[in-house]
């Protein structure tokens, strides 16, 4: 079974742009979303897609399914969605062997910035750069799915 350990924190300033990769820029839509799991269909630079099915509990440790798609299928299936299609750049920013993803927001969630961080075990240490905000992990209304059915948390 595939599994995703990582944490969530909210971006303060811009600080971590010096160090940053070209973003991509994703569009993912919500088929369905329940206490159990959440289904979600994503296109990254209008050049592949993937259907996801992720378990929907809080926390750093949740499991995780991923296959790709045609990206014609994946733009079919966005309509089927229910709320809104999140809109995101991912730039991804390197610490040490690990990497960071930061979310930077457009579309109904503009101004909205996350940073999360994979990680190989959940007891695994890692720096803090000075940009990371309150950390969001264990808080549902961070997550893409909830964003897309209830906008901002704020």
């Amino acid at each position: 079974m595939a599994a995703e350990i990582e944490r969530k924190f909210l971006v303060r300033g811009d600080g971590w742009k010096r160090s940053a990769a070209e973003g991509s820029h994703l569009r993912q839509a919500y088929l369905a979303a329940t206490d159990g799991c959440a289904i979600r269909v994503r296109i990254k630079d209008e050049q592949e897609a993937f259907l996801t099915v992720k378990s929907a509990r809080p926390g750093l440790r949740r499991d995780e399914f991923e296959y790709a798609v045609p990206v014609d299928d994946a733009g079919a299936m966005m309509k089927l969605r229910i709320g809104d299609i999140i809109e995101k750049t991912r730039y991804r920013v390197p610490a040490d062997d690990l990497t960071w993803e930061i979310d930077v927001f457009s579309g109904a969630h503009r101004g909205l910035v996350i940073a999360e961080i994979e990680l190989r075990k959940e007891d695994v240490a890692f720096d803090k750069p000075a940009w990371l905000g309150e950390e969001v992990t264990h808080d549902k209304r961070y997550y893409n799915a909830s964003l897309a059915l209830n906008g901002l948390p704020y």
